[in-house]
Parts: C-alpha cells; sequence; structure tokens
C-alpha cells in the first residue's frame, strides 16, 4: 500500500490511532471507501441511485405477537399482556403498543411471515444481517458480508464528504462490534463507521446524553491543519510519481485520493453528525433518549448523504417480565419511528430512504412463567415467526405480507427467508445480488445465492 507519511498522530470515531500521515488506503480505514468509488464513476461502470437505508436494529430480538403480528383472539397465555389496534388501513391491526405506526401504516409494509428456524442469537443475526447461514454460537466469526457493507461496497456515499456506511453509535450484533453488521472478506474499508464505541449498546434509559460526538474534536483538528497536510501528500505523491511511473498510473490515483482527501476534511460531515445542531423540538418529538437521538441523528445523516445507517436498539432479550421489558422499548420504538416517518414526509425523502425495523429472530408464541429469580411472565427465543417492518424506498405500503397461525407459532401464508428480505432491499437499492467478490479464499462468492424481492412491495 502506498503510505506517505508526516506528523503526529490523531483519532477518528472508532477510536483508531492514525497518523496524520496520509495512506492511499486512509478513507478505507474509517469506512470511507470513495476513492474505488469516484474511479468507477469516471469510467462509467456505477450507476447513480440515490437511496438510502435507515435500519433499526433490534438487537437480542422482539416479540411478533407485541409488535407487528398481534394475535388478541388467541388464549391469554399466547396473546399477552396488549391487545390490538387500528391503523388507518382498514383491515390492518397492530399491538397497541405502536399508535405512532398505526397513523403511518398506510405508508408501511409489515412482513409477518419471515422465518429461519433457529433460536442461536448468533445464528439468527448473521442470517438477518447477511441472507446468509454461517456463524453461531459455537463458531462465532463472521462468515459472510452485511448488507450494509455491500451497499457501502456497490454503492458507496450518495454524497461526497460522507461517509457511505454509518453505525450510531456503533454497529454491532449480539454484543459484537462490529458483528454481523461487518464486511467479512469485503474488507475493513467496507465496515461501518462508527460514531460512538465508548457510549455503545445503550439501553434507552441511559443517561448518556447523544449530543455532538466527540470524534468531530478529531475533525477539528484535522481541519486547523488542512492545508500543510494537503500539502504535504500532494509534495510528496508528486515525488514518487517523478521517481516510479512514466505511465500515467500515478496521475490517476493523485487525481481520486485528493478528491477523497478534500471529501473527509471538508465540513460536511461534521454538520450532518452535530446532533446539536438540530431544533431542540424536533428532538423531543423523536424523545429524547439515546435511541430517539441517534434515530433523528439517522435522518440527519441520509438527508446530507449518507446511504446505509444502522441505529442500534439492543436489549430485547426479555426472557422474563414481559410487559416492563418489552413495554418501555416499543413505546420509544414507536415515537422514534413515528417521528422518523413524519420528516421523511415533510422532507420529501420517504421514497427515497427505506426504513427497516427487525432484530434476529422473535419469540416464543406461548409465555414462559419467567426465569430462575425472576418469575415473571416472558417469552424465549423463536426463530419460526419474525415479523419485520419496512417504508419508504419507492415499496408498496399499507401492505401485509404473509401471515402465521393463530398464535404466531410459524408461517401459513407466503413463508420467506432472510435472503427474501435482503433482496428487496438489494431490489430498492439497485444492486444486482449476483454481482460477486472474491472471499478470503479467493474464490468469486455472489451477493446470494438464493432469494427474490418480494414482488409485492416492488
Amino acid at each position: 500500500m502506498l503510505q506517505v507519511q508526516q506528523g503526529r498522530g490523531l483519532s477518528n470515531c472508532q477510536g483508531m490511532n492514525r497518523r496524520t500521515a496520509i495512506k492511499a488506503g486512509f478513507l478505507g480505514l474509517s469506512g470511507l471507501s470513495l476513492g474505488d468509488l469516484n474511479r468507477l464513476r469516471a469510467e462509467g461502470t456505477a450507476q447513480k441511485n440515490d437511496k438510502s437505508v435507515i435500519l433499526i436494529w433490534l438487537d437480542g430480538g422482539c416479540s411478533q405477537l407485541e409488535s407487528y403480528d398481534p394475535k388478541p383472539e388467541s388464549p391469554s397465555e399466547y396473546r399477552g399482556p396488549w391487545g390490538a389496534i387500528p391503523t388507518n388501513v382498514p383491515g390492518i391491526f397492530l399491538s397497541e403498543t405502536l399508535p405512532h405506526h398505526a397513523k403511518h401504516a398506510d405508508k408501511m409494509a409489515f412482513v409477518r411471515s419471515l422465518h429461519h428456524g433457529t433460536g442461536d442469537h448468533f445464528a439468527g443475526a448473521h442470517w438477518m444481517l447477511t441472507g446468509r447461514f454461517g456463524s453461531t454460537s459455537v463458531n462465532l466469526p463472521q462468515k459472510f458480508p452485511s448488507v450494509g457493507s455491500y451497499v457501502s461496497r456497490v454503492r458507496g456515499p450518495n454524497k461526497q464528504g460522507l461517509p457511505a456506511y454509518v453505525g450510531l453509535p456503533a454497529a454491532q450484533s449480539v454484543y459484537l462490534f462490529p458483528g454481523y453488521q461487518g464486511a467479512a472478506y469485503l474488507g475493513a474499508a467496507y465496515n461501518p463507521f462508527d460514531v460512538d464505541t465508548e457510549s455503545k449498546y445503550l439501553h434507552y434509559a441511559s443517561a448518556v446524553t447523544v449530543g455532538r460526538p466527540r470524534c468531530l474534536d478529531s475533525f477539528t483538528s484535522v481541519e486547523a491543519t488542512r492545508a500543510e497536510t494537503r500539502q504535504s501528500l500532494l509534495t510528496g505523491l508528486d515525488g514518487i510519481q517523478r521517481r516510479v511511473d512514466q505511465s500515467g498510473m500515478m496521475n490517476a490515483l493523485d487525481r481520486y485520493q485528493q478528491d477523497a482527501m478534500s471529501m473527509i476534511l471538508g465540513g460536511q460531515a461534521k454538520k450532518a453528525f452535530n446532533l446539536d445542531l438540530e431544533d431542540p423540538r424536533q428532538i423531543d418529538k423523536y424523545g429524547n433518549n439515546p435511541w430517539g437521538r441517534y434515530t433523528l441523528m439517522a435522518r440527519r445523516l441520509v438527508e446530507s448523504g449518507v446511504t446505509f445507517v444502522t441505529v442500534d436498539m439492543p436489549h430485547w432479550d426479555d426472557h422474563s417480565n414481559i410487559k416492563v421489558g418489552h413495554g418501555g422499548k416499543l413505546e420509544v420504538v414507536d415515537k422514534a419511528v413515528g417521528a422518523l416517518m413524519d420528516d421523511l414526509v415533510d422532507r420529501d425523502m420517504l421514497d427515497r430512504t427505506l426504513v427497516i425495523v427487525m432484530g434476529e429472530f422473535g419469540r416464543t408464541p406461548r409465555i414462559n412463567t419467567g426465569q430462575p429469580g425472576i418469575p415473571i411472565p416472558g417469552r424465549d427465543h423463536w426463530g419460526d415467526a419474525i415479523s419485520v417492518m419496512m417504508a419508504g424506498g419507492g415499496i408498496k405500503g399499507g401492505t401485509v405480507i404473509g401471515a402465521t397461525n393463530s398464535k404466531a407459532e410459524f408461517p401459513m401464508e407466503r413463508p420467506l427467508k432472510p435472503h427474501d428480505l435482503l433482496a428487496t432491499v438489494y431490489k430498492v437499492m439497485g444492486i444486482d445480488t449476483q454481482t460477486s467478490f472474491k472471499d478470503f479464499a479467493g474464490r468469486p462468492v455472489p451477493i446470494l445465492t438464493e432469494g427474490e424481492a418480494i414482488h409485492e412491495l416492488i
């Protein structure tokens, strides 16, 4: 790798120490893989698609019955502590925990027949985030790239000066960072750019105040030495070019990497990440808590040009006390998603922003008697009936896809797998799932080997 070293060390949002020394692969280290994208666009081989994805990740697994697939007519040991409410679409009912969702149901699609059959947190998370069975609790390393990493690799950022893929506060799955939201064999260049790796895996009730990310201090330091660093880079590249290259290759490298450096040193990223610039009334609308604030930051980021944002909303593994455990979390998610939908509509962003709410699996349809030390009813792991909400990005709203049986135990209509869900995401984003990339052994592997986009939504 070409390396031109100058100056002292700095840190990015991920806490990685780096030198003001600029590498030709610098942007990749922070998730900003812009040189390759610029090159492809210059060659006319990368098509522009300005759509974005906001993935709200409910780590631990949210109950389908308490969210998008209520069963108010089932026996009490199945239906749980809440009833169902009508939405603004006749015939579509949601759990009464989701009144804000109900107001936007005409713009939402509820996939109720997703399943993968595993109650293993790690296997389920890997499957949902990559579209492939691979990692398990006894074999943790990620086997295939995540949907966010593939979008980053193929699409790059929607606007220069921003990363393609961002994790708020830090992308993860089942306590692993970035876990199965990472890039695997695509390389670290396509891992998510994590905003805060110190305050991470936050409960909605956390006392952490989400505002101006501390990583912006690094950007400020870089900005202060921008002219000197840039001139040092160009001088170094010019010197190398004169000494070792007569073919024009260095001209191209110089041009693309100069462009990439200008992006990260510009002020656009600082504004997009700085939640302190937001109207306090908007913060209140989303919910003045970490989950609400990061959902608002996600809207700011996609509006500014980030292509894929993951909002981490963890702690859903409520084996006991489903009423209190799920109840508070669902209220916070509902408020944040409702405010996000309002904003996307008001800002004319909905058709180009795909919103997804999901976790690694559902919960057992029959309520248990609690767990040791907490004998209050809860729900265990369940991979045979998973509910997912999708909205925007041009998909058809006011739609229910598939159905489970009367107790939400397994699909009865239109059974779907995680690869079908992700094939739909790739379709929305204009990505051919047969596009191949080399794995760790150097073999070409397509993005997906099975699965079709859900045609009812396209």
